[in-house]
Formats: C-alpha cells, structure tokens, sequence
C-alpha cells in the first residue's frame, strides 16, 4: 500500500506548534493548581498555630491567676522544692559517726596502744589526721601505720553486691616529739595522716565491716559511745631538771 502525506509541511508544522502550546497551557494550569493548594495548606497550617499560641497563652495566665490568689504560694513552692530534694541530700550524705568504729579498730592492742588527743577529718580531701602518744614509743607507732595499712573495709553497694577496698594505700607519721602525759609518764608524741576511700563514710555504703588483722567489726551508725581509753589530753612538753 502506499501512502500519501496531503497535508503541507506549513499545515504541519502548525498543528505541532498548537500541541506544544496546548500542552503548556495545560501544565501551567496543573502547577498554579498545586500552588494554590500548598498556599491554602500554609495559611490553614499558620492559622492553627496562633489558634494554638493563643489558647495556651491564655491556659498559662489563668494557671498563673490561680496560683497568685492562693496565700504564700512562694513559701509552699520554695518548701515543695526543698522537699524534693531530701531524697538525693540524704543519699548523698556522710555517715561521720564511722570514723569511731575505725580509730577502735585500727589502735594496736597493749604494749603498743595510743593514746588520741585530736581527730581531724577533711571530707573534701578524704583525709584524716590522728594526733596522739604512745608510751611505747616508735614501736607503737609503727604497729599503728602498719594496722592501718592491713585493714579493709567490707561493704554492700547499690547494687546489693559485696565490696571490698583497703581503708588507705599509704600512712605518713610526722611531728614526732618526746613528752609528758598526764600522770608525768615519758611518751612520744605524733602526727598520724591518710587519705581514706569515699565508701568508709558514703550512706549508700550498707552493711560496712571493718577487718583489721586483730579481727573484724561491724560498723553501727548509730554510735551513741566512743571508749574513753581511745582519748587522752594532749602530751606535754618533758620539764628539764
């Protein structure tokens, strides 16, 4: 079969021209439709959002005229917040009472027991400072450091798991000095410092035992009595005939 094209290439060229500008037409008309629908949805979008602003705005002052009217409602916030707060300061407080049970434990028995004039506890540093006299001299202070380096302390953590860690990892004797007790017997006195672990005087420290090689202790935090053997004037200075 043969086919002939009738229509001239002009015709032609026309009736694709009028196809493209139809088409255009057509697309142009599609894309203002979609802006016209994505501008509709901003506004409505807008719109609920100062609905929204608005309705809290005013929830916000009628929240805050019903808190104003109520009688010293600062004092009931201020004593609401600091009740909140005693569940974490009681968590977070030391247990001080502790440290009689470790000077009891940690004292040599006779011949080389000392005798404690001051105590000084240094929470920010963990230190404790012991100041005192032994009649049996630089024995009984190096039986004392060599206690304190072979006690440990024996705890439950949060966690409810046993711990253990050593009460301190070095001891420093100073101040050492020749003197008078009370009743007139020669003494030597000292100076006595370690760094202990947070755990010894830590609330969250349960069940604490102090094992000291002359045996174990366990820890009672409601220490009402402190032995009066423990403590003693501070030694003075040796009168020269």
């Amino acid at each position: 079969m043969i086919e002939i094209n009738l229509i001239p290439d002009v015709k032609r060229e026309y009736l694709h021209a009028q196809r493209m500008r139809n088409g255009v037409i057509s697309l142009s008309i599609l894309v203002s439709i979609i802006a016209g629908a994505a501008v509709a949805l901003l506004v409505v979008y807008v719109g609920t959002q100062s609905a929204r602003e608005w309705l809290t705005d005013n929830e916000i002052k009628d929240q805050y005229g019903k808190i104003s009217s109520v009688k010293d409602a600062n004092q009931i916030v201020t004593i609401q917040n600091q009740l909140a707060q005693l569940s974490s300061m009681h968590k977070d407080k030391s247990i001080d009472s502790r440290i009689f049970d470790v000077l009891s434990a940690i004292n040599p028995a006779a011949p080389n027991d000392v005798k404690m004039s001051t105590v000084s506890l240094d929470p920010s540093e963990t230190k404790l400072s012991i100041e005192g006299s032994a009649a049996n001299s630089f024995e009984a202070t190096d039986k004392l450091k060599k206690m304190i380096l072979n006690t440990k302390l024996s705890y439950t953590d949060g966690d409810n798991r046993v711990q253990t860690v050593k009460l301190a990892d070095d001891v420093t004797v100073s101040d050492t000095s020749y003197g008078e007790d009370a009743s007139g017997a020669k003494v030597l006195r000292f100076k006595l410092t370690f760094t202990y672990p947070k755990e010894l005087l830590s609330n969250s420290s349960k069940n604490l035992r102090i094992e000291a090689p002359t045996g174990s202790t366990n820890v009672t935090d409601s220490r009402l009595h402190v032995p009066d053997s423990l403590f003693t004037p501070k030694a003075t200075n040796k009168e020269k005939n």
